[in-house]
Parts: structure tokens; C-alpha cells; sequence
């Protein structure tokens, strides 16, 4: 494997300045060049100078791009997020108790990451397009039999199914990011879609608060059927063909699970895609635990869950943007991925300490304070994993975007129950887990990317 760029000083922007008409035409996308050369250029903007309608047409296509793009990286936390609040009910209205209805999470996060495996390759094969739409057809009718589901053991299944389903959009959206950007724009795009994408965390609660008003959990279901169906369309309408055929794989199976293999065998692949799985997985603790902490254990109303859900979401989009506006580009990804990773584990010790009384019995504020700082490091630790490990991987990005993502959705999902474990009584296996994943976190970052020996190799 060649050796890729660590993204400390790659300059290499934008593609698809040849003819980004096309993206929105119909016709194939522009894909990033084999030969970096056309892109040394003193010109920043040469286009500019020539014509400026071109450059208006790149503009709007990058535009539409992102919005896609977003979209369907915002489809799993809304598909997540938008149920949270309902939780409580679900267990009142099914019988179930809490740790069974915390599997309904679980399914749907085991579907994402199973699914990844396979459309992730299927991509590579045949291209980003047709997978996809067929992922997003499977998901509407998933999430649609959802709202119909009599059992807490229905409703896992279809949420299964309809996680399976969901992973499309989210291995796709990645590897789209991969065939048009390289470097350091490849990172700030993964910040721009953060900002996207992490409205739906921020609306998803406070509409799922929302629809609980005037309806039961089963509306919920029902909404999250009409956001598919508009996706679905928004897709086969504006995202087009970014792979072309001359760079697509023909292994099958074989060649798939060949590729796959190559890449766990890079060590610094497999360390950044650890190491975001580890992060992510801390993350879904919170997701998984708050509704009971909050709701259950302080008291709160599903309301007030969805506001300190959404203000936590803030914070998490405030950060990136702070990583792709001012970071990328001056500071190495591998030092702001560095100091993330420092401030989740730190705001995890803190809440390890608040829920275990050390510090006595603390309210709400405190607790909540924890999470917010916790949730708001993520913004460095995600966008940064995703943009190194993908840089090592321009040859199979439909594949190495599935193994990310399914490595954090396992290990969330293995992360999941283990929150619940103690019971509803106690937010203290929440932290716990939290703590745990954030060390492992920085075990494999330190153990396995190793980005200071990299740097000395490249003096």
C-alpha cells in the first residue's frame, strides 16, 4: 500500500472543477484525478478568470451536494435521536422493561453497522447511486411497519431491518465525500456535513417531544416514514453518479472481503477506525442512557430531555465547525483529534465522579454541564477520524467507509445495554461505560496510529 498522506500539510482541495455541471445533469461526477499536477496551480479560482458562469455552476452543484449529502448523514441520528423521548412510554405501552426496550436502539445500530459491510462493497462495484436509492426504498417501508409494531419483539426486529436499510445512506454519504475531495478539504467537508447532519440531533428530540404531545410513540414512526420518502426523492433527483466505471471493482465476495482485509491490515487505518469506534461509542452511551438519567432519574419531562439534548447537539456543531473553520489547515488533524479525545476522557472522569457521589449529591446542572463538554468534544474526534483514516484509502473508499462505520456502530451497539445494566435508578454504568471507551479511545490512537513516529518518518 503506498504511503498515504498523515494530513498535516496536503493542500490537495476540491476536484470537481473539469465540469461540475455535471453533478446535477445527470451525466457522471467528477472524480479525483490520479495525477495531483493539474491541481498545483497559482490561480486559486481559475475559473474566475475566464467565465464566471462556470464557477456559478460549481458553486450551486457543490451546494446541492452537500445538502444531499447531509441529508443522508443526518438520517441515523434522526432515525435515533427522534425516538429517544419516547422511550419511557414505549416501555409503558408495550410491557416491556427498560433493558428490553433499550434493544430497540441496539437493533437498529447493529443493523447500520451489519449493513455497512455490504452496501459499502456493492458501491465500489456498482456504483454510489443504485445501492442507495434501493437502501432508502428498504428503509421506508422498515420504518413504516415500525409504527404497526404490537411487541417490544417486533418492533426490534423491524428496527433491525430498518438500521440494515439506513446503513446505505451512511456508508454512501462518505465515500461520495471520498471520490470528490482529498486532505485537509476532505476533513473540513466532514465538518460542514457535521454542521448539516447535526441540526437533526438538535430538532430530532424537540419534534419527538413534540409529536408525544398530540399523539403516542407510534407517530414518531409515522414521521420518520415522510423524511424517508422526501430523501429518497431528493436523492433520485440531485445526487448523481460519482464513480465511474473505469475505477470500480468486479472482485464479488471474494474480492470484497480481500479488500477488507488489506485494510485491516494497515495498522494506522485500523487504529483511526478504533479509535472513532471507541469515541462513538461513549457518544451512544449518552444517547442510550440520558432519557433515563434525565427523565427518570432528575425528573425531568421529555421536554426538557429534548432541549438539553438539542443544546448538547449545539455544542457538538459549534466544535466542529470550529475544527473545519479555524483548525484544518493550521493545526495538524492528528493534534486536534489529540486533544479531543483528552477532553472526552476528562469530562467522562467527571461525570464517573458526579453519579458516584464522591462529590455528594449533585442535581441536574452539574450532570448535564458533563455531558455538554463531553458531547461538544466529539465534534474534534469525529470529523478527524473519519478524515485520516479515509486518506489512507482513495482505492476503496466504498469499503473503508463501511469498515468505520460498522466498527462504531458494533461497538455502540455492544455499548448500548451495558448502560441499563445497574437498572433505571443509577446514572453510574452510563459513566462507567463512558470512561471506558474514551480510554480505549486514546489506547488505540496512541498504540496504533502512532502520529508523532509518522511525522519523524516524513523529515
Amino acid at each position: 500500500m503506498p504511503k498515504p498522506d498523515s494530513g498535516q500539510t496536503s493542500t490537495e482541495g476540491h476536484i470537481p472543477a473539469a465540469d461540475p455541471a455535471l453533478l446535477t445533469s445527470g451525466g457522471p461526477a467528477p472524480v479525483a484525478a490520479t495525477d495531483p499536477a493539474p491541481l498545483a496551480t497559482t490561480d486559486p479560482s481559475p475559473l474566475a478568470a475566464t467565465d464566471p458562469a462556470p464557477l456559478a455552476a460549481a458553486r450551486r452543484a457543490g451546494f446541492l451536494v452537500t445538502l444531499v449529502l447531509g441529508g443522508l448523514t443526518a438520517l441515523p441520528p434522526l432515525s435515533m435521536d427522534m425516538y429517544l423521548p419516547a422511550l419511557p412510554a414505549v416501555t409503558k405501552s408495550l410491557g416491556s422493561p427498560a433493558a428490553t426496550v433499550q434493544l430497540t436502539l441496539t437493533a437498529c445500530l447493529a443493523g447500520m453497522a451489519l449493513g455497512q459491510l455490504v452496501v459499502g462493497p456493492m458501491s465500489d462495484r456498482w456504483g454510489r447511486r443504485r445501492p442507495l436509492l434501493i437502501g432508502m426504498i428498504v428503509y421506508v417501508a422498515a420504518t413504516a411497519i415500525c409504527a404497526l409494531a404490537p411487541t417490544a419483539e417486533l418492533l426490534i426486529g423491524f428496527r433491525l431491518l430498518q438500521g440494515l436499510a439506513g446503513a446505505a445512506g451512511i456508508v454512501i454519504a462518505r465515500a461520495v465525500v471520498r471520490d470528490l475531495y482529498d486532505g485537509v478539504e476532505m476533513a473540513r467537508f466532514f465538518s460542514t456535513l457535521m454542521l448539516i447532519s447535526g441540526v437533526a440531533p438538535i430538532i430530532a428530540p424537540l419534534i419527538g417531544g413534540q409529536v408525544l404531545r398530540i399523539t403516542d410513540w407510534r407517530g414518531i414512526f409515522v414521521v420518520l416514514t415522510g423524511v424517508g420518502i422526501v430523501l429518497t426523492l431528493v436523492v433520485a433527483k440531485w445526487l448523481h453518479e460519482t464513480l465511474p466505471r473505469e475505477k470500480r471493482h468486479s472482485g464479488g465476495v471474494g474480492g470484497a472481503l480481500r479488500t477488507m482485509r488489506g485494510l485491516l491490515s494497515d495498522r494506522v487505518f485500523t487504529g483511526y477506525t478504533l479509535t472513532g469506534g471507541l469515541a462513538f461509542a461513549a457518544l451512544f452511551a449518552y444517547i442510550s442512557a440520558s432519557p433515563f438519567v434525565v427523565q427518570e432519574i432528575y425528573g425531568a419531562s421529555p421536554q426538557t430531555f429534548s432541549l438539553l439534548f438539542g443544546v448538547n447537539s449545539v455544542g457538538l456543531i459549534a466544535v466542529g465547525q470550529i475544527n473545519g473553520k479555524v483548525l484544518v489547515g493550521r493545526v495538524s488533524l492528528d493534534k486536534a483529534l489529540g486533544f479531543g479525545l483528552g477532553v472526552i476522557t476528562l469530562a467522562a472522569t467527571a461525570l464517573l465522579l458526579m453519579t458516584a457521589g464522591v462529590f455528594g449529591k449533585v442535581g441536574l446542572l452539574p450532570v448535564a454541564a458533563g455531558l455538554f463538554v463531553l458531547m461538544s468534544a466529539m465534534g474534534l474526534a469525529m470529523p478527524n477520524t473519519n478524515a485520516l483514516a479515509l486518506m489512507r484509502t482513495p482505492h476503496a473508499a466504498g469499503s473503508a467507509s463501511a469498515l468505520i462505520g460498522t466498527s462504531s456502530f458494533l461497538i455502540g451497539a455492544v455499548a448500548s445495554p451495558l448502560v441499563g445494566i445497574a437498572g433505571e435508578a443509577t446514572a453510574v454504568p452510563m459513566a462507567v461505560v463512558q470512561l471506558t471507551c474514551a480510554l480505549a479511545s486514546v489506547g488505540c490512537f496512541i498504540g496504533l496510529c502512532r502520529p508523532w513516529q509518522r511525522r519523524a518518518e516524513a523529515v
